[in-house]
């Protein structure tokens, strides 16, 4: 076939988003039948195309998903899309490779597989194993008149070449010129900020180690001694993979002792110092038969209140129009499951229920006193010890002050075991579906945005300034095991805490990274190794990325500016783009044709972009947010057909 500039699409990035145009460029050219495009796709990434940089198979299997093998999908299930030439879900793709494993499976594979149910918690390098497959399947039937090549390069540059098309450079020296780039750039490095900058320069000076934000797998955790402090920042999802690294990644094992977990310890373990503004990790996972609890079904934040609002000609503010109605869900999510679950808790269940719904109505479109309506109703039916206080349950340790670290570490582990423990019980626990409700949640909030959007000063100051840790915290926590495990290591003494709200120095004297708390009495915890558990910030202003960095240089994107609601305008964390498809927008205000935006650096314009596409459930809720990855990336697969 012979090409030509206008037949020839480059997708900057080849994992996850990148493979999702290519599978659509795929579909939709298939489903063209006799007027099937002579089309040439490039995929540009340093990493194998399909699990990219982040999935990558041959990483450590400590490493976990924070989803369950249900869970995720490369392949769109939504039948009013072009239909897939090949894959299934991960799910399927498990289930089948258990059953009749490829003779390219490696030993690790199959013995994961052989164990992995659909309820379990994959490895992050098998869901990078079900990607690769998953691109070979889709290569091997793919439709006459299309070819794909694959750069194991990074891109530098992307120019108009003034005829519609665009030159784009790569690391080699060669360049590609395409009437069609999309970037899917992913989790792209990003510089420090100016404390992280002057703790690895202190560290430089000093002969201390510090580990910047990173993806865990890149990092060499050999580095850190054996038998010494290490201090790390953050008791997020990455912390967990810092904690598996430094404790079964070095030969010890937990071992079940009928009702409880035991550490037995190697040897080679550091002593871990975790430290975090809440002072306790995330929440864990509430074991469930889906990704969202069945017994809940939202009454107040629902797809259809957000539909009202757009018919109205509103645009919601997340404080007064969305979170009120969350709350809502929130509160009768936990009353209604202590009902059920616990029913000497509240002496007359009718009459507090029929009271409850009556003071959650919205009435109107006012949200006013209708809090101080609930706390009368909670007055009368609900004693102290069952009420439930939201906030607290993202900082279980807030205004409490302790008189040794020792006494702080006991209160963790408390923290800990009682949230393993409300995970077991699942849908009969009234805080963990409190906690499910909020997670039903987001679902909706994720549609609101991306869809009609919601006011700049609302997503400032509410949705990114407050809610987002808040939700995440409670909501994105990772299996419970993790925190049975954790509290093991407390135990065993491998792990200790620094306590709430620290403060991070070095103290040059010594040359030491010190952390202490002003809740928890004693001296400053010191260490010669700090490391950073945070994953790498998603900022296209501090991006480290050269491709990106071009762009914005030559003024062919720019980040979103939203209004505070002082009227200072302040600048989002992504892209500006216009939908639909994503294309930026110019420094100029103009749109650029033929360049088109899919994943993290749309998040100025979506909330809570998804490692991946949710996979059908039978049975559950279909929320339209689940696939929306797969939509946009259908959306850009049709116009670049479009173009050719």
């Amino acid at each position: 076939m012979e090409l030509s500039q206008s037949n020839r699409a480059v997708i900057i990035g080849g994992g996850p988003r990148g493979t999702s145009v290519l599978e659509r460029l795929l579909a939709h050219t298939a489903a063209a039948g006799d007027r099937k495009a002579h089309l040439h796709i490039d995929v540009v990434d340093p990493y194998p195309v399909g699990p990219g940089h982040v999935w990558q198979p041959d990483q450590s299997r400590l490493f976990l998903m924070n989803t369950q093998s249900f869970y995720p999908t490369l392949i769109p299930e939504d039948p009013s899309l072009p239909a897939p030439i090949a894959g299934t879900t991960f799910d399927q793709w498990r289930a089948r490779h258990q059953r009749d494993p490829l003779p390219a499976l490696t030993a690790g594979e199959r013995a994961e597989l052989a164990v992995l149910e659909s309820n379990d918690f994959p490895s992050r390098a098998l869901y990078g194993r079900y990607l690769r497959c998953t691109v070979e399947e889709l290569l091997g039937k793919a439709p006459d008149g299309v070819t794909v090549e694959f750069h194991e390069t990074s891109a530098l540059s992307v120019r108009p070449a003034g005829d519609g098309t665009f030159d784009v450079g790569l690391a080699t020296g060669a360049s590609i010129r395409a009437s069609s780039v999309v970037l899917a750039l992913g989790h792209i490095p990003s510089r420090l900020n100016p404390e992280q900058r002057e703790l690895q320069g202190a560290a430089g000076q000093l002969g201390l180690q510090y580990f910047p934000p990173a993806v865990p797998a890149d990092v060499d955790w050999t580095r850190i001694p054996a038998g010494e402090p290490v201090l790390v920042r953050g008791m997020g999802l990455n912390f967990f993979d810092t904690m598996g690294q430094l404790t079964e990644g070095r030969g010890g094992k937990f071992v079940s002792t009928g009702n409880r977990l035991e550490y037995e310890a190697s040897g080679q373990e550091p002593l871990i110092i975790a430290a975090s503004r809440r002072g306790t990790p995330y929440r864990a996972k509430a074991a469930l038969d889906g990704y969202y609890a069945s017994a809940i079904t939202l009454r107040y934040l629902t797809e259809a209140a957000i539909e009202r609002l757009a018919k109205a000609g509103i645009r919601p503010s997340f404080d007064h129009d969305l979170w009120p109605l969350l709350h809502r869900d929130a509160l009768w999510a936990y009353y209604s499951t202590l009902v059920r679950s616990q029913p000497g808790a509240v002496p007359d269940s009718p009459a507090f229920l029929a009271a409850l719904e009556e003071a959650l109505q919205p009435h109107a479109h006012s949200a006013a006193n209708w809090e101080d309506n609930v706390e009368s109703v909670l007055a009368v039916h609900v004693g102290p010890r069952h009420r439930l206080d939201l906030p607290g349950l993202a900082a279980p340790l807030a205004g409490r002050s302790f008189e040794s670290r020792r006494g702080h570490d006991a209160a963790v582990v408390e923290f800990l075991l009682d949230d393993a423990r409300r995970s077991g019980l699942g849908e009969d626990d009234p805080v963990k579906m409190a906690i499910a409700a909020l997670h039903h949640g987001r679902a909706v909030l994720k549609t609101a945005v991306a869809d009609g959007g919601i006011t700049d000063e609302s997503w400032v100051a509410g949705l990114r300034g407050w809610f987002e840790s808040f939700v995440e915290g409670l909501a994105s926590g990772p299996p419970a095991l993790r925190a049975e495990q954790l509290a093991a290591l407390a135990r065993a003494g491998v792990v200790s805490f620094v306590g709430p709200d620290p403060k991070f120095r070095v103290h040059r004297k010594p040359a030491l990274f010190t952390a202490s708390s002003p809740w928890v009495a004693g001296p400053p915890v010191t260490a010669r190794t700090m490391v950073e558990a945070l994953a790498p910030g998603n900022r296209v202003s501090a991006n480290d990325s050269p491709v990106l960095e071009q762009l914005l240089s030559d003024g062919l994107v720019r980040p979103k500016l939203m209004m505070t609601a002082e009227g200072a305008p302040i600048e989002s964390t992504g892209l500006d783009v216009e939908p639909h498809p994503y294309r930026p927008v110019a420094a100029n205000g103009s749109v650029t044709e033929g360049l088109f935006v899919l994943g993290l650096q749309l998040s100025s314009a979506q909330w809570g972009t998804a490692i991946a596409a949710e996979a059908v459930q039978p049975g559950g809720p279909a929320y339209r947010s689940g696939q929306r990855t797969l939509r946009d990336a259908d959306e850009i697969a049709a116009a670049i057909l479009a173009r050719a």
